[in-house]
Formats: C-alpha cells, structure tokens, sequence
C-alpha cells in the first residue's frame, strides 16, 4: 500500500505497515483506527492536515506539506511486520521519496520504522531509538515518537503532549 499526501511535501510520516483493521480496510494508510485519531489529531494541530480525523478515503482529509506511508506495504500476518517483510518491501519505498524530492524531515513512528529510516539514510552507528530522539541524517532529521497503537496510548506511554511535541518540532524543522 502506497502513501499519501502532498507531493510537495517537506515531512514524510513513516510508519510500520497497513492496519489489518484500518489501512488494509479502507485502502488508505493510517485511516479508520485509534492510531490515525491520534497521528492525525497531532497532524492537524500542527498544521499538517486540514482536519484532525481520518476515517475513509473520502473524508476530505488533505495533508499539506506532509506525506504518511509505511515501511511495509502488506498487512502482515499477526499485524506484526517482520524485518523480512521491511527488507522486501524497501525498493517499494525507495521509489516513493525519490519522488518527494523536498523532504526535510521524517518522523519515524516506532523503532520498526526508525530501522527502516536508518537504513535507507544510511545513518551509522544508529542512535537508540526512543521518543523524541532527533537524528542527523545528511541534509534529513529523523525524529522518534513511539507508534500511536492502542499498547503505547492506553497504557500512557504515549500522550497527546508528547505526540503534539514531536510534529511541533517537525514543523518546526520544516519551516
């Protein structure tokens, strides 16, 4: 499943797969589910979307400046990707920021994701992961939030003001 958004987008939102639940289900990534309430709520404060909610593909729901996609492109079994399943899927997303040449900044939603920008930037040693981590990456930011899933919101180890900081200091870097 391809991303979405503006192609002229200086952020890309970079996430681990399709949500059996919610992308695989309404055929846009991050659309239908808890997560999407929360990334686009975030989104939308930060002036990234023009709507805080994304429940179907026609929901008038427009990024500006911003591109949300995934490292890997199926729902996986379990909706658990595999580091396989990252590897196959690469080319896959290679292709999708060539095309979004203005990039500045990636926020990496999740350590599975935050390899995945790693590798593809080429960015070594690799920080550890962790929430709010800001990562030099060539003329690129990489920045860390823990994934917006219903295991790190319920369980407040993700907040709306710790989400809400990351995208503010993403516009921040994109201005």
């Amino acid at each position: 499943m391809s991303g979405f958004g503006d192609p002229a987008a200086r952020l890309l939102v970079l996430g681990l797969a399709p949500a059996a639940h919610g992308a695989n289900r309404t055929g846009r990534v991050f659309t239908g589910d808890r997560s999407a309430d929360w990334l686009y709520r975030a989104m939308h404060k930060a002036g990234f979307a023009n709507q805080p909610t994304s429940t179907h593909r026609g929901d008038g729901l427009e990024l500006d400046g911003a591109w949300v996609t995934v490292a890997v492109k199926c729902a996986p079994p379990g909706n658990a990707p595999s580091p396989e399943e990252r590897d196959a899927c690469r080319p896959f997303l290679e292709r999708e920021i060539a095309l979004l040449a203005g990039l500045r900044v990636v926020v990496c939603l999740g350590a599975f994701a935050y390899q995945a920008a790693t590798d593809f930037f080429a960015v070594k040693p690799r920080p550890k992961f962790g929430h709010g981590v800001e990562v030099a990456a060539g003329h690129m930011t990489l920045l860390c939030s823990f994934h917006p899933s219903q295991q790190n919101t319920f369980t407040g180890k993700l907040t709306e003001p710790m989400i809400d900081a990351v995208f503010a200091r993403a516009a921040e870097l994109c201005a």
